[in-house]
């Protein structure tokens, strides 16, 4: 399998294919998007239980409490464009790195 279709593969299925993909495959690249895919994945849920939080918090003031639930789809929308993104530059063979995170897992793979 080329590296650039493993690299894409890697994010399709979230950590699950990502996991996958870092134990089985040997190459750097491909090693480093599974890597970022299951870093991708796992970030998403702290921040997800933040929204959770301020929501509850704002969900009690009259009218700031409805401008609450549009948090909730932008953040949705904001992951999958991410995730689109993500795939987008791996099967374009680039080594995208995310902020923060990018150079945690790069840091993780090259050891």
């Amino acid at each position: 399998m080329e590296e650039n279709i493993a690299g894409f593969l890697c994010y399709l299925v979230g950590w699950i294919t990502g996991l996958i993909f870092l134990l089985i495959d040997k190459r750097p690249f491909v090693r480093f998007h599974g890597a970022q895919s299951i870093a991708f994945n796992i970030s998403i849920f702290p921040i997800w239980i933040a929204l959770w939080i301020v929501w509850l918090i704002i969900a009690h003031i009259p009218i700031v409490g409805l401008l609450g639930l549009i948090i909730f789809p932008v953040f949705g929308l904001a992951v999958f464009v991410a995730w689109i993104f993500l795939m987008y530059k791996a099967f374009s063979h680039e080594k995208f790195k995310l902020p923060i995170i990018g150079d945690i897992v790069e840091k993780m793979v090259n050891k």
